[in-house]
């Protein structure tokens, strides 16, 4: 099978090999050995084990857990206290309106979308977490709550396999329905070309950081939208709306570069704002990396929550010390 020679990839499988498997579970089977393959020794290791409380040292505890800083506050010797934490329960919305079916390079970007899906809906049952899934254009298409069972992953599959139907992107109804329908906090992936306003965007995603959902947001585009590398003045027509229009890439190309610029850097504010994990991707990028985006934005949640924990524990036992 063909290997990618981008040396960010290093031996990574190649999209364009990938996307001439048919069979969509096969696909994210492979991307998973590949992944692990790149790993070698995991780095994330216990990524998914927070901390708890704080305990008294006593004789025979393993000192490596000893809280030296805490240590030279107190005068006491403490132990930190780990636990795992309970199953995650995710679920992956993704866009599948007609502009995801744009493609430059042998494949579309829902394509590569649904790969992406499917690959991280296998990673997170391997690791015993709860998946959903919703796909959307201008209204909800499939919606599968998030399980871990029996079964389950296939049907998802089944799901991504589905063909696009719709026609606009409009992420307000998917993402407003999201939070009725999702009651439990949970983990929300989010995979689209964001063709969508930035200001109706950053609304919905704040809608769901408030209901206290971690969310993380994967900006699939193809390597000739995000150029613009086109030659010859042709007539375009929009996969949406329909209209055809006659441009001279050599003389749009300037202007389109800098409005997707802009809508990117927006997008990437917002998410920087409202604590959103964000990874673009054009679809000529491995996929393996985007588990490792993955995983990287969880352990940084993870030590995020960590070390707030620390401080509030250090903070209660100094005051139980003083008193």
């Amino acid at each position: 099978m063909q290997r990618a020679t981008n040396p960010e990839s290093g031996s990574f499988i190649s999209p364009q090999a990938l996307m001439a498997i048919r069979n969509l579970e096969l696909r994210a089977k492979i991307v998973m050995e590949g992944f692990w393959n790149g790993l070698h020794k995991s780095p994330f290791h216990g990524f998914s084990v927070e901390f708890t409380e704080y305990r008294d040292y006593t004789p025979g505890d393993d000192p490596r857990f000893l809280d030296w800083r805490l240590f030279a506050r107190t005068d006491r010797y403490y132990i930190k206290k780990y636990e795992d934490e309970t199953n995650l329960r995710c679920h992956l919305l993704v866009d599948n309106s007609q502009s995801m079916s744009y493609g430059s390079i042998g494949f579309s970007k829902d394509q590569y979308a649904n790969t992406l899906a499917a690959t991280l809906a296998y990673f997170l049952h391997l690791q015993g977490d709860a998946t959903g899934l919703l796909t959307f254009d201008q209204e909800i298409r499939e919606y599968l709550p998030a399980r871990h069972r029996t079964g389950h992953l296939r049907h998802l599959m089944l799901a991504l396999e589905k063909p696009s139907r719709g026609r606009s992107t409009d992420l307000t109804p998917p993402l407003k329905r999201i939070v009725e329908m999702v009651r439990k906090r949970g983990l929300l992936i989010l995979i689209s070309d964001l063709f969508a306003p930035i200001t109706a965007l950053e609304a919905n995603l704040s809608n769901l950081r408030a209901c206290g959902h971690e969310v993380m947001l994967f900006h699939v585009l193809d390597p000739a939208e995000v150029s613009f590398n086109f030659e010859q003045a042709s007539m375009f027509r929009d996969l949406e709306s329909g209209e055809r229009l006659y441009i001279d890439p050599g003389a749009a190309r300037r202007d389109y570069v800098a409005k997707l610029r802009d809508h990117t850097a927006a997008v990437e504010r917002s998410c920087r704002k409202l604590g959103i994990g964000y990874s673009r991707f054009a679809t000529d990028r491995p996929l393996e990396l985007a588990l490792f985006d993955f995983l990287r934005v969880r352990m940084q949640r993870t030590k995020q929550k960590r070390t707030a924990g620390h401080r509030h524990q250090i903070a209660r036992h100094i005051a139980t010390s003083a008193a």
